[in-house]
């Protein structure tokens, strides 16, 4: 991974340094050998490697990023079979995020991203040319469909370790192509960047103790007028509606405020954003996330209360996204 992560930094630094983002440069390298420091401490590196480094070194006859699935080749392009191409992968267990089809595997993630990606995606502005962040970008799945979609350069920030791993996994494939992972969050981001014409915050604000704050550290990494695309849990109610769980929600720890779509237009808004409008409001469903071969964990099946599927297993209502997209006042 050592000499991945090599070429990559030095990508990473010659796309930064054609960007509006290239007075940042060294501060984003520098992030991103901090947090490359900690993926090649961790402990399971070896098991992850070992996979990668299985998968075969072929270029592709063919890359898709414009489908659900995102296509990687086909069993033709190469001598190793389906078995070994799926036993390399599934040493990168598990794969939450996706899906995938790479030479003729299928990878069936625990999350339908392409449902999600398929909601948002004749709201936002067009992407063509534009400077993206996607923050807790996970896997990339939706930094792969941005690019597809004729972005320039896309950043994703994710601190989880097996996650780079994933990335890596479909990077290796399409080498040249301007999107990369740092590996960090976003408390590691340098301060009023104010450079990216799109940031997106899909499955964060929830995670953070103060959704304010938040929302300020996006608006501070936007260009003047650049969009903000956010999208997390909600409930019902008026603009003094919000939950905020004692104790786990769908037996997450770290869940601090669920807002009411009202409250959380409010919280935008103070926050410095105008044009301001909810775009979707969903209901997670047990088609769209759950267990599979790639990801034999719990997931949501196990979360809400068998009896009553409006409710969580602790008695909360049932998870429901909403996604607001706003614009950074000029």
């Amino acid at each position: 991974m050592k000499s991945y992560k090599k070429a990559e930094e030095k990508k990473l630094k010659e796309a930064i340094s054609d960007s509006n983002i290239s007075s940042f440069s060294d501060n984003l390298i520098r992030l991103n050998e901090q947090g490359w420091a900690k993926i090649l401490k961790h402990g399971d590196l070896p098991r992850w490697s070992n996979g990668f480094h299985a998968l075969p070194d072929v270029n592709p006859s063919y890359i898709d990023l414009n489908t659900g699935c995102i296509q990687i080749g086909s069993a033709h392009d190469c001598s190793q079979n389906h078995d070994e191409i799926k036993t390399a992968l599934k040493k990168m267990h598990p794969w939450r995020k996706g899906p995938f089809d790479i030479f003729g595997v299928h990878i069936d993630t625990e999350w339908h991203s392409d449902w999600k990606w398929d909601r948002i995606k004749d709201h936002i502005s067009p992407l063509k040319d534009r400077t993206i962040l996607d923050v807790g970008c996970g896997s990339g799945y939706h930094m792969w469909r941005m690019l597809g979609a004729g972005a320039e350069l896309v950043l994703g920030i994710d601190p989880t370790p097996l996650f780079s791993l994933h990335f890596a996994t479909v990077k290796r494939y399409t080498p040249d192509s301007k999107t990369f992972i740092i590996p960090v969050g976003i408390d590691d981001m340098p301060e009023k960047i104010a450079g990216f014409d799109s940031v997106f915050s899909m499955g964060i604000l929830y995670h953070r103790r103060s959704p304010i704050d938040h929302l300020i550290q996006l608006k501070e990494l936007l260009r003047p007028g650049g969009e903000l695309v956010l999208e997390t849990l909600i409930v019902e109610g008026n603009e003094t509606s919000c939950l905020i769980p004692e104790g786990r929600y769908a037996k997450m720890r770290n869940i601090w405020f669920i807002p009411s779509i009202e409250m959380l237009k409010t919280w935008i808004k103070r926050a410095g954003f105008e044009n301001i409008r909810c775009v979707d409001v969903n209901t997670t469903t047990t088609d769209e996330q759950h267990a599979t071969e790639w990801m034999q964990f719990e997931s949501l099946p196990n979360f809400i209360d068998s009896n009553d599927t409006s409710k969580t297993i602790e008695g909360y209502p049932a998870p429901v996204r909403g996604t607001i997209i706003a614009s950074k006042m000029s």
